[in-house]
């Protein structure tokens, strides 16, 4: 049986796809989901856009096994679709906003789990989230996500070009969440 966690990164992969570096992403120039700026904390010196684009596929791995699933705490969702859900988010948000751990809690207490929502998915939010019905909490976070997209387009008002270019995003985030919705 394949490790659930690879399974997951497969997923990731599979969904960020090759090197892009689109005027309109603000993560700048990335590969397989990796941003130029989570390159750079992770080498702990400042990298290149050619740096990002000779990223290979089994350092973005240990990436995403590192910062999107063992230190925020995910190994220990039991859930394996769950587990690969709050994984995306915290991949399409940024592992440092804290927004997958805060839905998953926010999740979590929608079902009576009566959590601080502090954006740290430790050991007592993890067992919560555990006791509870995946399934439920699976289209809280999915709904928690979406209202996300939303706000992103909305709030980032600071030149109509900027919200224009948020807004040429949504169709892809909204594809990427009807997939795993659908898987």
């Amino acid at each position: 049986m394949m490790d659930p966690i690879t399974l997951i990164l497969d997923d990731v992969i599979r969904r960020e796809g090759g090197y892009v570096d689109h005027p309109a992403d603000k993560g700048g120039p990335t590969k397989f989901g990796i941003t130029h700026t989570t390159l750079a904390k992770w080498r702990g010196r400042p990298v290149t856009a050619d740096d990002v684009y000779r990223l290979s596929e089994a350092e973005a791995r240990q990436i995403y096994r590192a910062r999107y699933v063992v230190d925020p705490g995910y190994d220990g969702i039991r859930d394996q679709r769950l587990a690969g859900l709050v994984v995306d988010c915290g991949v399409l948000y940024g592992a440092d906003g804290d927004d997958a751990s805060k839905w998953l809690q926010e999740a979590a207490n929608q079902l009576g789990a009566g959590l601080k929502v502090d954006g740290q998915a430790g050991p007592k939010t993890i067992a919560a989230v555990n006791a509870l019905d995946p399934r439920e909490m699976y289209v809280r976070v999915c709904a928690l996500r979406l209202r996300k997209m939303g706000r992103v387009i909305t709030d980032d008002a600071r030149t109509r070009k900027r919200v224009a270019d948020q807004a040429l995003n949504a169709a892809g985030w909204s594809n990427r969440l009807a997939d795993l919705m659908l898987t």
